[in-house]
């Protein structure tokens, strides 16, 4: 169905020692134990992004990382889609909590992860479908290297990124380090995840998990207050 189930999810960040390699392993369990049901009748995602990709394109130069602010919303003006964001910790068993799916169309932010647009691999979470219905992440697959990405934050800013990469990952490959790790040192970095592949009924679980890597190029500033000079 979605990202991470209740049961299962990932998200991740750059830690040290136990905390870093405790993180890991729930990444490695979202990656490998997503228990959904697909939409009626649907039993494909959206993993077109792993094949016929075009030929790499120039991308803008990376903004500076920008002081931490806690995200509020997500658009992405590709997919029509404009989401609450929600901050979640990990769930008994580990892994990141998704938004519930009473909420299909709210993402999940791991709150003990960077916040978007400060410096690291800031991580949201959403959800493919439902049992009636498609959801946030359900049109993930169709983004493309040089897509728009903008997260409003607590602070009145809106980070913008780039997005740099489309991939699937199998779950019998996941390499949660490899996946969720920042790309370059110091840079602002965002991973949207959800399921990705088939839907294998047998094991009751997809196939795969969709990553969509980006990274930050720009920010709008918040206006200033009325009355207030410079």
């Amino acid at each position: 169905m979605s990202a991470p189930s209740a049961r299962s999810s990932g998200t991740g960040r750059l830690l040290t020692g136990v905390a870093w390699a405790a993180l890991l392993a729930a990444l490695w369990l979202w990656g490998r134990d997503i228990t959904e049901v697909p939409v009626a009748g649907d039993t494909t995602t959206g993993d077109v992004a792993a094949v016929g990709r075009p030929a790499p394109s120039e991308l803008p130069p990376a903004h500076p990382p920008l002081a931490g602010a806690r995200p509020q919303g997500l658009a992405i003006k590709a997919m029509n889609v404009r989401a609450p964001i929600e901050e979640h910790g990990l769930n008994p068993l580990g892994a990141v909590d998704p938004p519930p799916y009473d909420r299909p169309g709210a993402v999940s932010w791991y709150r003990d992860g960077p916040q978007p647009g400060s410096a690291g691999a800031a991580v949201l979470v959403g959800h493919l479908d439902t049992d009636r219905a498609p959801a946030v992440f359900y049109r993930l697959g169709e983004l493309r290297r040089g897509a728009k990405v903008s997260i409003a934050r607590a602070d009145g800013s809106i980070a913008e990124f780039t997005v740099e990469d489309v991939s699937v990952y199998g779950k019998d490959r996941f390499d949660a380090a490899k996946v969720y790790g920042p790309r370059e040192k110091g840079r602002a970095e965002l991973r949207l995840i959800t399921c990705g592949g088939t839907y294998d009924h047998d094991a009751a679980s997809y196939t795969a998990n969709l990553v969509v890597s980006a990274y930050l190029t720009g920010v709008v500033e918040p206006a200033p207050a009325a009355g207030r000079t410079a």
